[in-house]
This record gives structure tokens, sequence and C-alpha cells, in this order.
């Protein structure tokens, strides 16, 4: 029940992007194009998205206390900005700008069938899979030299 859900949700979220405008290239670089032909349509987007989501996620929080499909909602306890989140978050911000696409939107696209879409989903997929395996890497060296320098 839980993964139909996930794909319900999913699916109404790619529907939600598609309506909204937000697949669209040209409007995405239009938003991020700040002194040239800014297009603030994507203002209104997210802050619908916020004003909608927001007070249902408080209340769950606060009256519901647990998801129907989970033990417990998973929420970020980590407050501290270090240097993976920045380097994170500029690298997703180049990309985002360079080429108007991030995950949500790209998925969505697919379904357009274009191929520029799909090659950038296959570099984007392996972007997670290179980062992951690197994450796991340095894992395994903080590992290495926290138990080196505890004998």
């Amino acid at each position: 029940m839980q993964l139909l859900t996930a794909l319900l949700c999913g699916v109404l979220f790619g529907v939600g992007l598609s309506m909204s405008g937000m697949t669209d290239v040209t409007k995405v670089i239009g938003f991020l194009d700040i002194a040239g032909e800014f297009d603030p349509t994507l203002i209104f987007v997210m802050g619908s998205g916020l004003m909608i989501s927001l007070p249902f996620f408080q209340y769950g929080l606060r009256k519901i206390g647990t998801p129907m499909f989970a033990g417990a909602f998973r929420i970020p306890s980590r407050t501290d900005i270090d240097a993976r989140l920045i380097v994170g978050a500029a690298l997703f911000g180049i990309g985002w700008g360079l080429v108007g696409l991030c995950p949500g939107p790209v998925i969505a696209s697919l379904a357009y069938l274009n191929p520029a879409v799909f090659y950038f989903a296959v570099a984007m997929f392996a972007g997670m899979f290179v980062a992951e395996s690197i994450e796991r890497q340095l894992d395994k060296k903080i590992e290495l030299s926290e138990s080196s320098s505890s004998t």
C-alpha cells in the first residue's frame, strides 16, 4: 500500500508540475533571468504549493501524530551547514540555472518523449550514482582513520 501511495503522489506531483508550466525550460530560465526577461510566474506556483501543503503538514504533525503508511514522520534532525550541503546546493543551482531542469520536472517531462530530457535524465541518474559511490568511499576513509586513531 505504501508503494501505491507513493506512486499516486508522484503522478499527482508530475501532473501538477506539467499543469503549472514547471516542466517548461523556458519558463524556469525566465524565472532565473533576473536581469533579463524575468518571468515571475514560478513564484506564484511555489507560493501556492506552500500555502496548500504547509497547513496540512502542520496539522498532520500536531493532530495525527503518525503518517498513515509509515511508523513516523521523517523530519531531518541536522541543522548545521557543512561543506557537503553548500557544495550540493551550489551544484544543484548551477545545473538548474544552466539547463532549467531539476529532478522532479525532469521525471515528469520524460512523458513528453523529448530526447534532450531523456539524455539529461540519464546524466542525472549517472551523477547520482557517482555521488553515492564517492560518498561511500569517503565514509570508508573516515571510518578507517577513526579506527586507526583510536588504537
